[in-house]
């Protein structure tokens, strides 16, 4: 037996059901580079729509998929450049795009890898066992689509004030809903209720906490961070350099690309960002806040907190207000007087609320740099408007039409008039102080090892052997593959 394996029995059980239900995995390196899919899965695909409920979307969870919403194959990186009109800063600030994952964010990307190693090696049963996927939005969204393509049954565990629209579409693929009080910010209460199910029902459910599953950081080190530098060579001119990666932090899965991109570029600035509202990282606070996606009042476990150089602190009135600013009427009428492009306005609703605070995150990095042309930041669109509709009608209820002067107030003062304060650039004690946070959540309520916890800190080894189990996981993959023999008809 495979030394992975942890119970034959239980992998013989999932290869049945693969076999049954018509499920083939794709591996790390097919996500990476989706021209080593087999032609015959891509001939199928032309037949499916993005969001279908169907096995062999496993497939487009990838950031090149063609932007269709039916029938696409793979057409490079989806990304957008935005433009010194938008910004205020001479850098360049390119920005990857997710609403072309399936779900309309590359959340199914973090979840493909918590559960994916666990089928490839018998430590969940499927005909058995339940996902759990705590979540405060498109975590649990991607996990239960995950889970319904992989024929795994799926439990959602979210925050009651998060958007209409998750909650709805979680019904839709039959998972099990619980919603848990407040808002973006309230994760101990999820994490109360999710240890709450798993004590009523200890052999029914596998927790996939986001926060603790290494896979989620995992899938974005060995498909994201490729993707990333992809970009950059693509776009480079003559002595442009990487200067920065940001991204806001929620579980900091997607902070998992910051350390490919820094074995590949080693002077790389990388900021995590976090709400004002919530600054858990930047003065050891709390509070609510509405950048749906990010900041915990924790620091995850998987966070790897000697790999950033800056935290940056983003004000949610600020997203809130571009967010109607890019796309109302009057918001984008006044980006074009501008003199920003017709094409790119009209693109502006590939940006969700997150995704704004990381174009935000960006500028600010770039003033406090002092960033010149010759520099080129990176940051994502974890998703786009698509799924935040109801906060447009939320915020024209709470201040009424939103008119030209509301567009010229918001893009002075949020966007040219960005500022760098509630910035704080990293010493070694800055980051162990945040590193030491993990105690606290970790040791203290969910049982990790305080043994652990100084080997993330002190053993220089500990995140490369873990970002590095992908490849050993795509063994595993293709061992799975052949035993349930779909794959033999596609070569």
């Amino acid at each position: 037996m495979d030394k992975e394996v942890v119970n034959e029995e239980v992998l013989e059980k999932t290869i049945r059901r693969a076999r049954e239900r018509n499920i083939i995995i794709p591996t790390y390196e097919e996500m990476r580079d989706p021209e080593k899919v087999p032609e015959g899965i891509k001939e199928e695909l032309k037949h499916i729509g993005l969001w279908d409920l169907n096995p062999r979307n496993l497939f487009r969870i990838t950031w090149k998929n063609e932007p269709v919403k039916f029938g696409g194959g793979f057409d490079g990186v989806n990304y957008v450049e935005i433009p010194k009109e938008l910004s205020g800063v001479d850098a360049r600030i390119l920005v990857l795009i997710g609403k072309f994952f399936p779900t309309g964010s590359h959340k199914v990307g973090a979840t493909f890898g918590p559960l994916v190693e666990k089928l490839v090696r018998g430590a969940f049963d499927p005909t058995s066992q339940k996902a759990l996927w705590p979540s405060t939005g498109n975590y649990c969204r991607g996990g239960a689509y995950d889970s319904y393509l992989l024929s795994c049954p799926s439990i959602a565990v979210l925050p009651e004030g998060m958007s209409k629209e998750r909650f709805e579409w979680l019904k839709k693929v039959g998972a099990e809903i619980y919603a848990t009080p407040g808002v973006e910010s309230n994760v101990k209460e999820v994490f109360d209720k999710t240890k709450e199910l798993k004590a009523e029902r200890p052999d029914e459910i596998v927790v996939l906490n986001q926060f603790e599953e290494i896979g989620n950081a995992i899938w974005h080190y060995a498909v994201t961070g490729p993707a990333m530098e992809e970009v950059y060579n693509k776009e480079k001119k003559e002595n442009q350099k990487l200067r920065a990666l940001f991204l806001t932090q929620g579980s900091a899965g997607t902070l998992g690309s910051g350390n490919y991109l820094r074995e590949k570029f080693p002077t790389i600035k990388i900021g995590a960002g976090e709400a004002k509202q919530c600054p858990t990282l930047l003065y050891n606070g709390f509070g609510g806040h509405r950048i749906e996606g990010i900041g915990d009042k924790h620091v995850p476990w998987i966070f790897d907190v000697k790999n950033i150089d800056m935290v940056v602190d983003i004000d949610d009135e600020a997203c809130m207000h571009i967010v109607r600013l890019f796309n109302e009427p009057a918001g984008r009428e006044y980006l074009k007087k501008q003199g920003v492009d017709s094409d790119i306005v009209s693109k502006l609703d590939l940006f969700g609320i997150s995704s704004i605070a990381n174009i935000l995150g960006a500028i600010k990095m770039a003033k406090y740099y002092e960033m010149t042309g010759d520099d080129i930041i990176i940051t994502v669109a974890t998703d786009s408007m698509e799924l935040y509709g109801s906060r447009i009608k939320e915020l024209q209820e709470q201040y009424g039409t939103y008119k030209e002067i509301d567009a010229a107030k918001d893009y002075e003062r949020y966007l040219m008039g960005a500022t760098t304060d509630w910035m704080l650039e990293l010493s070694y004690w800055d980051k162990k102080r945040m590193h030491n946070l993990k105690y606290f959540t970790w040791i203290e309520q969910q049982g990790k090892k305080v043994e652990e916890l100084n080997e993330q800190w002190y053993n220089d080894n500990y995140w490369k052997e873990k970002f590095n189990s992908f490849r050993k996981w795509d063994e595993l993959i293709k061992e799975f593959n052949e035993r349930v023999g779909l794959i033999k008809k596609y070569r």
